[in-house]
């Protein structure tokens, strides 16, 4: 099975330019090309929200046009930036995002479970975990404990060590969900967004992963107190390969005109 995640695509509406700078639409429309030429194609492609920028009407059409073009299945979540009304509007056709005040579901058709959780306080830029949705959690996942999964959360448990963002990405929740993973070890991994950055954490017995968005990423500073920044570094997707027997093997690529590729010579 191969798990392709995206995040944070802060889409813009058509030809708009994301702070009047950056071209956000073109750099998803770059990132689906990417994912749709690889060979074996993906089976899922996971997106971890901030999908728009502003939540409106007009951004979530341009970003539908731009989803309906992945050839895998997609399966989304919403980030601080995203309305889940707007989400639900844009995606008619997913019903599993229609029900309930929060967007979570899972996904049980592939040698990988897909547990989707919504960390989204609407109008606030931190994430929280109620009662209710850790509730969720705990039944989901319990409803499957030999199967290898993957939970898939906007909001990061985890600080990272980039103040600014530490102080945005704050997971109200986040030590109740820790016992819950503790409890859950077949989770391989849990997928996040929101922080614009490749970062790996081994984390209350699974692993918790952050890439860079597809187009801007935030400035890699260590600082404390340092203020937030952000640059055009490479934008990335992750690619994660289930073996039986072996696990979940993941990698970071780029999307992008990189050339034709040379074959190893032995000169």
């Amino acid at each position: 099975m191969i798990i392709t995640h995206i995040s944070d695509m802060h889409v813009q509406p058509a030809s708009e330019l994301l702070f009047g700078k950056i071209d956000t639409n073109g750099a998803l429309e770059k990132a689906v090309d990417h994912l749709n030429a690889m060979q074996p194609p993906a089976d899922v492609v996971l997106v971890t929200g901030d999908i728009v920028n502003d939540g409106t009407a007009a951004e979530y059409e341009e970003a539908a046009r731009q989803l309906r073009r992945m050839n895998a299945p997609v399966f989304p979540i919403p980030g601080n930036h995203d309305s889940r009304a707007g989400l639900r509007q844009a995606f008619p056709q997913l019903g599993f995002l229609q029900d309930g005040p929060f967007i979570q579901y899972a996904v049980e058709d592939h040698p990988v479970r897909i547990v989707a959780l919504d960390t989204v306080v609407e109008g606030a830029p931190h994430g929280a975990l109620c009662g209710e949705r850790l509730r969720w959690l705990e039944t989901t996942l319990a409803d499957a404990p030999d199967r290898p999964t993957v939970v898939m959360m906007h909001h990061p448990p985890v600080e990272t060590g980039i103040d600014h963002m530490d102080e945005m990405r704050c997971l109200e929740g986040a030590e109740a969900l820790g016992e819950i993973i503790e409890r859950n070890p077949q989770v391989e991994r849990i997928l996040c967004g929101h922080l614009h950055r490749p970062i790996h954490l081994r984390w209350r017995g699974t692993v918790v992963s952050t890439l860079p968005g597809t187009a801007h990423q935030v400035s890699f500073e260590l600082r404390p107190g340092a203020a937030g920044s952000w640059r055009y570094d490479p934008p990335a997707v992750q690619v994660h390969l289930w073996r039986d027997g072996v696990g979940l093997i993941s990698h970071l690529d780029f999307p992008g005109n990189h050339g034709p590729a040379q074959p190893f010579g032995h000169d």
